[in-house]
């Protein structure tokens, strides 16, 4: 078992006490992948940092087996740890890399030459265990990274943003084998990472964090359906949620969104539920996400009374699909994902269908999702 704990963990630095990270409380559980998300400066590579010794605790505790390891120096906490930037020794081989941490613990040499030739063969590097680091590719370097964790055995892999150095194509296939090696070796794996595409495809659970703070814990299904708060709705997803001020109003015996030059209405269970808390004639935020804007005329008929005017400003093409953006007379454009074929002139007006049951709510003061959206 190789289960880890947080409990009201706090991360200070100066006189001032500043909190890095704030009452972090998290149970990963055995051979788990959880992700780490936020932007840079949330605490997320403080925490990892926490965990594998290199940062003291200012206050609560950590358990890794339960076992407190608090006051543990780094070496006696069976992890392995893979950096941002590989930290491989340049003067050396691959094989003497891959083979360093196994010399300090003063292993055989016959069970260290077995154990960097399988990670060299899971990883696809036996022919380069002669070379030095320097006449690798960069993806290969952090497999490199990554046979050196491997062959530790450890309890636990922290990962602190490993592909962050590699170009796009290769980010994702790197993905793809760090995926499949945590899966084959079921080692519990913490990884740290700002790109939520990374977050979305890898992890078993991601926690997202925004100034020191926990904001949501779950599965990326339901990080991405049912964020808890507008700064996760806002952070998941490429492009971002679009967010709309305005107000409900009631009319008809319906509920409806309105703003100055538009009304749409919501659907009834939505209805309901953000009657029942009190949003009736209130002030509310709503959050659309871009695939969920429509030009095709079938929704138009499925949501006739979630129907928006705009006017084409821009597009951006993304191969399989073409982004618009489009002035409804609010703060920022409407982003709105269509089929690459469809085709604007600049400022067209055109008409979108909202499909409101996937539409997400917001308290326009607290932030957080409201009407069980």
């Amino acid at each position: 078992m190789s289960n880890i704990l947080f409990n009201h963990v706090y991360k200070t630095y100066g006189k001032e006490k500043k909190p890095v990270v704030q009452d972090f409380n998290l149970s990963v559980d055995n051979k788990e992948f959880i992700v780490f998300v936020g932007p840079s400066g949330c605490g997320k590579s403080t925490t990892l940092r926490m965990i594998a010794g290199l940062e003291d605790i200012s206050e609560g505790e950590i358990f890794i087996n339960d076992r407190k390891v608090n006051d543990l120096p780094p070496k006696n906490r069976d992890i392995a740890m893979v950096f941002q930037n590989y930290a491989l020794y340049p003067n050396m081989s691959i094989y003497e890399n891959i083979a360093f941490g196994l010399r300090l613990r003063k292993m055989p040499k016959s069970d260290i030459d077995l154990a960097v030739k399988r990670a060299a063969r899971v990883l696809e590097i036996e022919n380069y265990l002669n070379r030095k680091p320097r006449q690798l590719s960069g993806g290969q370097r952090q497999r490199v990274a990554l046979g050196r964790a491997i062959v530790r055995e450890p309890q636990v892999f922290l990962m602190d943003e490993p592909l962050s150095n590699l170009d796009a194509k290769l980010r994702v296939q790197m993905r793809t084998e760090i995926i499949r090696l945590q899966k084959q070796l079921g080692v519990t794996t913490i990884y740290v990472t700002h790109d939520q595409t990374e977050a979305m495809t890898m992890g078993d659970r991601i926690v997202v964090m925004n100034d020191g703070v926990i904001q949501q814990v779950d599965t990326p299904e339901r990080i991405y359906n049912n964020p808890v708060n507008r700064f996760v709705a806002s952070f998941v997803g490429s492009p971002p949620m679009n967010f709309i001020d305005g107000s409900m109003l009631t009319e008809n015996g319906k509920l409806y969104f309105q703003t100055r030059r538009f009304a749409l209405e919501v659907p009834e269970g939505k209805a309901k539920g953000l009657i029942a808390e009190g949003y009736s004639n209130k002030s509310i935020v709503l959050g659309i996400r871009p695939e969920n804007v429509s030009v095709d005329p079938i929704m138009f008929e499925m949501y006739p009374g979630a129907v928006i005017q705009g006017v084409y400003k821009l597009d951006e093409l993304m191969g399989a699909d073409r982004y618009l953006y489009v002035d409804i007379g609010t703060k920022q454009d409407l982003v709105v994902r269509v089929n690459p074929r469809n085709f604007f002139q600049p400022d067209e007006k055109i008409r979108f269908a909202v499909d409101m049951n996937s539409a997400l709510f917001f308290d326009a003061k607290t932030s957080l999702s409201v009407g069980g959206s």
